[in-house]
């Protein structure tokens, strides 16, 4: 073994991050904080009572999650407690189909913020969330690291879908359909793999 090896070898926990790893959780922490002071800034905004334990629900989790995600890339062992799970407190049915309505377009004045556009930037929030941990996920070279931020990816990705439920519940997030015939066509479009001949079980 050589020198630089057993230098290697005896690094601290806490220094046992590669550079493209470093780089990225910085991107990840710095886009915590931005969407905590987001979620701060516009809860004095929210009209809606639902929406408002939505964002205050959320805003105590991402806050636990961003300290614990800190404290590891920090220390480069584990954090004080696991990563826990977002629970939603809404059910999952989705209203389908589209209806006409007034044509979206950037506000002229911040006299015209409303609840609909309130949730449209918590859930870029979490968004921009689920992407930088993900891909600072594929690039972390420290385990403890990589397990906190791709354990966070789901809690993204759920307060996300709570956001987008909130958001279909009040008519502000359409979900069109294709035709029954278009449906079932794309439905039945695969079948079922076998295992190559070629290829070990």
């Amino acid at each position: 073994m050589n020198e630089t090896q057993a230098m290697q070898g005896n690094m601290p926990l806490s220094m046992n991050h590669g550079a493209h790893e470093v780089l990225d959780v910085h991107e990840v922490l710095s886009a915590a904080i931005g969407a905590m002071n987001t979620f701060i800034f516009l809860r004095p905004h929210v009209q809606d009572p639902e929406l408002l334990n939505i964002l205050d629900r959320q805003y105590a989790f991402m806050l636990d999650e961003y300290n614990i995600t800190a404290e590891c890339f920090k220390t480069g062992q584990d954090p004080s407690h696991p990563t826990r799970s977002y629970k939603m407190q809404m059910g999952n049915d989705s209203k389908y189909g589209l209806t006409q309505g007034q044509p979206k377009k950037p506000m002229q004045s911040a006299n015209e913020m409303n609840d609909g556009i309130i949730s449209g930037f918590l859930l870029s929030c979490h968004k921009t969330g689920a992407s930088g941990k993900t891909m600072a996920a594929l690039e972390a070279t420290n385990p403890v690291v990589r397990r906190v931020l791709q354990d966070s990816v789901p809690n993204c990705i759920e307060m996300a879908y709570e956001l987008s439920l909130w958001q279909n519940k009040q008519g502000l997030y359409q979900i069109p359909q294709l035709s029954p015939q278009d449906m079932q066509t794309m439905l039945n479009m695969y079948g079922q793999a076998e295992k190559a001949k070629d290829m070990p079980n």
